[in-house]
């Protein structure tokens, strides 16, 4: 779910020279989009609201995400190899995701486990223990997939089932720059990366069709493999061959078509008949992120028209930048304060616990992921990765000293449970 800053690189306008290289370096020459931080704000905000169970599509947020980080993280990867003849920093590249990703998602991970001892059921509680140390290697849908966790019924019994997505992008983030970064060595080479993008989304569209049946999707829901092709579309659109395409594309043509997926998208998401619709894993999420896909491109080329100023509002950017630590803990939130907790159900919970969501990842962000993304002094050299073998032992310890529930307490009636999974 997570995705890198809406933004591309660009030539700017009075390029600084790199003293290394004597020419613009890959993270100096980047062009804010403020259009896909609005859209990064409507997909978590679909998450929220299909989470307090008053959205049936909003599930389709999350593959929103994916095709943003897709096509973010290719632009961001093609312009450093243009830039550098051919070479691709993956170590650097690799700081950059552990640090946008990694410290948030640890401190959430302990902070919910002592939260979920002090307060929490003791079902909630067995299953946390046993999860913890999935989310922090960032394997937990392969953890659900391997214990046959279903997403769709299972998921109120797991402060952490959200965390599937997570590994999924930080999978992708593993593999996909090698490819990258191998191809673009030569120029010729280099015009395979959009062929490699859209062959590997057509065969993991292939593997999703293959694999789904029975009446619990999960496997191919949360598989890597069967949910590439969401970050591959996105990739695909970020290549040169696609971007001088829609280059030439007029510009009222461009806000038209915008205009027209916006729309299509909207009725996507509100008609959807979610995992009880045959159709979604036949081909409607892969349609769906083809079409979130041209929409992204399109903005990315034409982002001051009609549609591009309405998703570049100012409440959308700012929903869109505290959009991860948002994620990462409405879900533990929503599990920690049921209706038989807070007394009350409907709007007013949905209220409340909006409320604390946003007010939690506002916090995350100001005291943890921007300190840590931006380099302040704390979380720099061998003080940051002191603080951050730290938090990875914190979560070794809390999971390792928390009393487990005793035997039978980890049980749970899903008839009782009220808030909807997704």
């Amino acid at each position: 779910m997570p995705t890198s800053a809406a933004a591309l690189p660009s030539p700017p306008s009075s390029p600084l020279p790199s003293r290394r290289h004597g020419r613009p370096g890959p993270r100096a020459t980047r062009r804010h989009i403020a259009p896909l931080d609005g859209l990064r704000g409507l997909a978590v905000l679909g998450v929220l609201f299909f989470h307090a169970g008053h959205f049936g599509g909003g599930f389709l947020g999350v593959d929103l995400f994916f095709v943003l980080s897709g096509f973010l993280i290719t632009g961001l990867l093609l312009k450093e190899a243009a830039d550098r003849n051919g070479t691709v920093g993956l170590a650097a590249f690799w700081e950059r995701r552990v640090r946008r990703l990694l410290p948030a998602l640890t401190v959430m991970i302990v902070a919910v486990l002592l939260l979920v001892r002090a307060a929490g059921p003791s079902y909630l509680l067995g299953f946390a223990l046993e999860d913890g140390p999935w989310a922090a290697l960032q394997a937990t849908n392969w953890h659900f997939i391997s214990d046959q966790v279903g997403y769709w019924n299972d998921g109120d019994t797991r402060v952490f089932s959200h965390l599937w997505s997570i590994g999924v992008e930080w999978q992708f983030y593993v593999v996909w720059p090698v490819v990258v970064a191998v191809l673009a060595r030569r120029r010729a080479t280099r015009r395979l990366v959009p062929v490699i993008a859209a062959a590997g989304a057509v065969l993991s569209l292939v593997v999703m069709i293959a694999l789904v049946h029975g009446p619990d999707t999960t496997r191919v829901y949360e598989g890597t493999d069967t949910r590439a092709f969401s970050l591959l579309l996105g990739a695909l659109m970020a290549t040169g061959p696609v971007r001088r395409l829609l280059s030439r594309t007029p510009g009222r043509l461009a806000n038209c078509l915008c205009a027209a997926l916006v729309c299509g998208l909207g009725a996507y998401w509100c008609l959807t008949g979610g995992p009880s619709d045959p159709f979604l894993f036949r081909g409607g999420l892969f349609l769906h992120a083809l079409a979130a896909a041209l929409l992204i491109a399109l903005l990315a080329h034409t982002p001051a028209g009609p549609v591009g100023r309405l998703l570049g509002s100012r409440p959308l950017r700012e929903l869109g930048a505290v959009s991860y630590s948002l994620y990462l803990w409405h879900w533990p939130i929503y599990l920690l304060l049921p209706e038989d907790v807070l007394g009350f159900g409907g709007w007013a919970r949905t209220a409340v616990l909006l409320t604390l969501s946003l007010a939690a990842g506002w916090l995350s962000k100001v005291l943890v992921e921007d300190p840590v993304r931006f380099k302040a002094r704390w979380a720099r050299g061998r003080t940051g990765a002191a603080c951050l073998a730290a938090a990875l032992a914190a979560v070794a310890g809390v999971c390792l000293l928390v009393p487990a529930p005793a035997p039978g307490a980890d049980t749970v009636d899903l008839t009782q449970l009220t808030a909807a999974s997704g």
